[in-house]
């Protein structure tokens, strides 16, 4: 046995069923070496397919992805993929082949620094000099993996050591992860009595509470305090749409409802969220008048962007069982919150016989309520996390901190291996969708039933809005009026397509879309024209939403 024999074994000792990767020379040991073995290799087309595929993997199960590279380009390649990772909280391990030890530091072919470059954008990673240090480091690349705030780790290995011999190597044995501990009972006690003081509180959920898997215990702490909530986009599902205390996303696209009950709060509980700028706003100006309650399992988010009246570091759960003794008085304030969503909920009776976008994707998400949707970056994916009712935090599989184009189609791929017997959406836009077209060969192969919707407004849309409001409408590099014909390049790769231009067309296309036994592409045209709406501009308060008939008013 070499080592790599012995890491294709400690791979399934960790409980791995799929990796995702691409060959290359450095790393054809390991590959030699999963010939006969358990694991499901995925062939991707791209290496940023591969590390995004995990991803999605990852996001969906809740268990650690796996993606694989040769040296050089494979392993520059999982870069973005990382990133994306560590911005997420996603728990994944990367392996990377690394040229021969003989001959590293001297710019050999396909040599790179790996180590070196990826040390910002991981939680951990490690170069392996001797097979003797394999049993070591695997087990704690997974455990570093899984353990406190998730993230991804790398493994770069040379080429020599992957064929070094590993009989004397004992069988793997996974670590124990170490559970974060249970909060501090003063700040327990302290943060009851901030609920109970407070005439304006606010519930702000955050990703955190997936990461945690507390989906639960945070549903049963709204029901208990009866406090209005507000989520960000990691967080939506973590209450079902509909609830009668949910008023939607914050932030930048978020609802008004809940940007206002935020700017007016006297108290936000806030409850695995970090204060990301994308859901503040302009942070200075940030519910002004609320003093902050902040539960999370990272003690490095507790008052780094805004001081925390009551830290609360510890065990999400445990802190989420505890409040639900709590007393909150704010029948008035719940009211108000109420008849706000009733004033600003969202209209789908635009005029014209074109299609809109949020109208088909509230539709869709009615036919599918338990679908796992994955989203691309841009104005579909606001589109998305605004009329998508979402069951639950992993149904939803959106870029949040990165912002990565791409991440749809590999993200959708990952999920739907993870869970087989899922119904999973990819709703990309024809940006993002050509970042990552060549992994519907990897759909295809692998057979995946997975259904891509593809707005299609022949622009790069989030920034051709941005540009028409705040730019002045000087248009630079947005223009796709040259797109392929998309239902052609579906063909190609053996995949059905339909392709609609006209709001009568859609309900006809969602059912034949969802009735496809495999996968399927329905391309979907709109207008250039069409704006995500309400909109928090640059600089601003999250009181200082645009919405579509105050938006003439903008400036620079």
């Amino acid at each position: 046995m070499n080592a790599a024999n012995w890491l294709v074994q400690a791979l399934e000792a960790e409980g791995v069923d799929v990796l995702f990767g691409y060959p290359g020379g450095t790393i054809m040991p390991f590959y030699d070496a999963l010939i006969g073995s358990r694991l499901h290799h995925v062939l991707v087309r791209h290496e940023q397919g591969a590390a995004l595929a995990a991803n999605g993997y990852a996001r969906r199960s809740g268990r650690v992805g796996v993606c694989v590279a040769t040296s050089g380009p494979g392993a520059t390649n999982l870069v973005t993929g990382l990133a994306d990772a560590l911005l997420d909280s996603v728990p994944m391990v990367c392996i990377t082949g690394q040229v021969a030890s003989g001959v590293m530091g001297t710019d050999a072919f396909q040599e790179l620094d790996v180590f070196g470059l990826t040390m910002p954008i991981v939680k951990h990673n490690f170069l392996v000099r001797h097979a003797d240090e394999l049993p070591e480091v695997v087990a704690e690349a997974f455990r570093l993996a899984r353990e406190g705030r998730p993230g991804p780790v790398l493994i770069d290995l040379p080429k020599d050591v992957q064929l070094t011999s590993a009989d004397h190597l004992p069988p793997h044995q996974p670590l124990a992860f170490a559970a974060i501990d249970n909060p501090f009972p003063v700040g327990l006690v302290d943060a009851m009595a901030e609920i109970s003081a407070a005439q304006r509180p606010v519930i702000y959920g955050g990703g955190g509470i997936a990461i945690a898997n507390v989906v639960e215990e945070f549903r049963e702490f709204v029901a208990a305090s009866q406090i209005p909530t507000v989520v960000t986009l990691r967080a939506l599902g973590a209450l079902p749409v509909g609830h009668p205390l949910l008023l939607g996303m914050l932030g930048m696209h978020g609802s008004q409802a809940a940007n206002l009950a935020v700017q007016e709060a006297d108290l936000l509980i806030v409850v695995g969220a970090r204060f990301d700028d994308r859901a503040t706003g302009k942070l200075a100006t940030f519910a002004p008048h609320a003093r902050i309650v902040h539960l999370d399992g990272d003690h490095g988010e507790i008052s780094k962007l805004r001081f925390a009246d009551v830290a609360l570091h510890g065990e999400l759960g445990t802190s989420l069982q505890a409040l639900c003794a709590a007393s909150s008085h704010c029948d008035p304030w719940r009211a108000l919150c109420a008849q706000r969503m009733l004033a600003f909920a969202a209209r789908y009776d635009a005029p014209g016989n074109s299609i809109y976008a949020p109208g088909l994707l509230r539709d869709l998400s009615a036919l599918e309520p338990d679908a796992v949707v994955c989203s691309d970056v841009g104005q579909h994916q606001m589109w998305v996390a605004q009329h998508w009712a979402v069951a639950h935090p992993r149904n939803h599989l959106s870029s949040a901190g990165l912002g990565t184009m791409g991440f749809g189609l590999p993200a959708a791929i990952g999920a739907q291996l993870a869970d087989p017997g899922a119904r999973v959406i990819c709703v990309s836009g024809d940006g993002g969708f050509q970042m990552n077209i060549q992994e519907l060969a990897t759909m295809a192969r692998e057979r995946l039933p997975v259904k891509i919707v593809l707005i299609d407004n022949q622009a790069l849309g989030m920034v051709r809005q941005w540009q028409e409001l705040f730019f002045s409408e000087r248009y630079s590099a947005v223009d796709l009026s040259d797109n392929p014909d998309f239902c052609k390049i579906a063909e190609a790769y053996r995949i059905p397509s339909r392709s609609i231009s006209r709001r009568d067309e859609v309900a006809d296309a969602l059912r034949e879309l969802l009735a496809s036994p495999g996968p399927m592409l329905l391309h979907v045209k709109i207008d250039q024209k069409a704006n995500v709406w309400p909109l928090v501009p640059p600089n601003c308060s999250n009181a200082e939403m645009l919405t579509e008939e105050t938006a003439s008013c903008a400036t620079a």
